[in-house]
């Protein structure tokens, strides 16, 4: 399954790999020894900008200073062979620099548009892990033994019972799960809130921070400032000369740097603007799917893993026989499910792992607000793996017997343990029970995927 988020990070690397292929496919013939004898520069700028994607802890604005400042010192260098110039005397140079700005506006203008675009980018794609992250560890959390019964109820009792192609009713499936998911669904409203902020992050990689004029022509621009420094190479070395002094002649004599070559560039940009528009408008359309999804998802999982029989139907399971369901369905959330009468659940204890979810989600909608307005964000990789395990079958006697009274003055509160990494299944629960838990759990699982990265 590809999707949006592969789809848009494979292109942002590609972008950058087009353009430093260019760069060293043009720069040899474009720039004879200035390039050769500073290829590593360039290599180290690129390596530079692929770590800051990679969310690696670097300052993308040093890293571009430290191109800049570092291409200066060899270029300036090459092109007055003839003078002794020591270190002590490029760093009075790069302090004019500024003043001089010998390769033109191309070093701030590349350094206000590179760092939007790569902000965006950057924090685009680990929105999009964050929001895996939480979907894998949400997947993995236990259920409790109240809600395990009231799975194996809805679907082996009827077979227990000889009715193995009788379909439990629609509401009646939707209440267990409401029930079983109802801290889940609590992830609501800060998920919507990260779908909408990678919403507007997609729009800025697409219009104001526009990966593709900015990543795609990095080469461009890198060879638009040398070509400013050539051209003004006699006004610049007399402005340094003024400032720093002049520096002894050398006693190597020339070099060959007279024979670089000069002229216009002539690289052109590959328009890619389409293809770009193409995945944006794509991943929009997902994450604007995306964003009821938690609270579908009972729905999805009845329809789609239960096959619970339509609304109307009074043919199906209810829990007790074959017939209509009238209890009403219960609402979304946690607060929602104090009157649900086929799980009991405790809403004075949330379970503390998706509380932590719920944290992260609106820890990366805030770096997401940050990155909307260009500002740089630090991320850290906070992933660690959870598991669940369980193994069993069969419909014990207690669960498929007669519906349990569920008044709710009377009814003890069911309290939810919170999940143990370990994952060793459900306490309380037998072992030939576990399958029935196991499988919403692996319906999470398994749809959430999909729904994430169709």
């Amino acid at each position: 399954i590809t999707s949006p988020f592969s789809c848009l990070s494979g292109y942002f690397q590609d972008l950058l790999n087009k353009s430093e292929k260019a760069l060293y496919d043009a720069f040899p013939s474009m720039y004879g020894e200035l390039y050769t004898q500073n290829m590593k520069v360039f290599k180290d700028l690129y390596s530079e900008l692929r770590r800051y994607y990679r969310s690696s802890n670097i300052n993308l604005e040093e890293a571009l200073n430290e191109f800049w400042t570092r291409l200066l010192e060899r270029l300036f260098k090459l092109m007055n062979p003839q003078y002794h110039i020591t270190d002590e005397y490029l760093d009075c140079m790069v302090k004019h620099a500024e003043q001089h700005k010998p390769f033109g506006e191309v070093p701030r203008d590349l350094k206000v548009k590179a760092t939007r675009a790569f902000i965006a980018a950057r924090s685009y794609a680990q929105g999009f892990l964050v929001g895996s992250d939480v979907v894998k560890k949400v997947s993995q959390v236990s259920l409790s033994h109240e809600c395990t019964r009231a799975i194996m109820k809805l679907m082996y009792c009827p077979h227990c019972r000889g009715m193995s192609s009788v379909r439990p009713c629609n509401n009646y499936c939707l209440n267990v799960v409401k029930g079983c998911l109802a801290n889940q669904a609590d992830l609501n409203t800060e998920w919507k809130y990260l779908m909408d902020s990678l919403i507007v992050v997609a729009d800025r990689i697409d219009g104001p921070y526009n990966v593709d004029t900015v990543i795609g022509t990095i080469h461009m621009r890198i060879a638009e400032a040398i070509s400013n420094l050539q051209e003004n190479k006699d006004s610049i070395t007399a402005k340094v000369f003024q400032g720093c002094g002049n520096p002894k002649i050398s006693t190597k004599g020339s070099s060959n740097e007279d024979k670089k070559r000069r002229g216009k560039v002539t690289l052109e940009p590959k328009s890619s603007a389409q293809a770009l528009e193409m995945l944006v408008l794509d991943a929009k359309g997902n994450l604007t799917a995306l964003k009821t999804y938690w609270i579908t998802l009972p729905g999805s999982l009845c329809s789609k893993r239960v096959m619970a029989s339509s609304v109307s139907d009074d043919k199906c399971w209810n829990g007790m026989t074959k017939g209509s369901y009238l209890p009403e369905v219960m609402g979304d959330g946690l607060a929602n499910q104090i009157n649900n009468p086929e799980v009991e659940v405790d809403i004075t204890k949330p379970d503390m792992t998706i509380r932590q979810q719920i944290m992260q989600l609106k820890i990366m909608t805030n770096r997401l607000g940050n990155a909307n307005i260009g500002n740089d964000v630090d991320f850290q990789d906070t992933s660690d793996d959870m598991s669940g395990s369980g193994s069993g079958d069969s419909c014990p006697d207690d669960v498929c017997g007669k519906r349990l009274s569920k008044s709710p003055s009377t009814r003890q509160p069911e309290t939810h343990a919170i999940p143990k990494q370990s994952g060793h299944g459900v306490n309380g629960a037998s072992s030939r029970s576990l399958p029935s838990a196991s499988l919403l759990l692996l319906s999470v699982a398994a749809i959430a995927p999909q729904h994430l990265w169709r």
